[in-house]
């Protein structure tokens, strides 16, 4: 069930492959995520590295971590990011990155994400 994506398959592949790996509540949370962060910025681009998914618009924006009792999205710069919705639960002492810890029956604010993962891309334009 491990099984980490092969080598030679496009970052949406190999993301695509580790949704169904999951294949319980982590693969259904990792793939929402997934759309809302498509559906915030048309334009991100997957990537896969440190063998995560990683979602990137001029800069990395947010990553996708599985483990056993949560899904962690950890946003590269979240720090500098506003979070009126309270979204970040890990990571709060960092001066760089924040993240969301999901876990099984807990349910992401979508637009509260949505508007997340905006100003994510935005502060990535932004400091170029």
């Amino acid at each position: 069930m491990n099984k980490s994506p092969t080598p030679g398959e496009t970052p949406a592949e190999r993301i695509d492959a580790r949704i169904a790996e999951l294949a319980d509540w982590r693969g259904e949370a990792l793939a929402h995520a997934r759309e809302l962060i498509h559906r915030a910025d048309p334009d991100v681009v997957e990537e896969w590295k440190w063998n995560v998914p990683v979602w990137s618009h001029d800069g990395v924006v947010c990553t996708g971590e599985n483990y056993k009792t949560a899904v962690k999205l950890t946003f590269a710069r979240g720090a500098s990011l506003p979070d009126p919705a309270g979204l970040f639960t890990s990571s709060l002492e960092g001066k760089v990155r924040r993240a969301i810890d999901l876990r099984e029956g807990g349910r992401l604010d979508a637009r509260a994400f949505t508007a997340l993962v905006r100003a994510a891309v935005a502060l990535n334009r932004a400091q170029g």
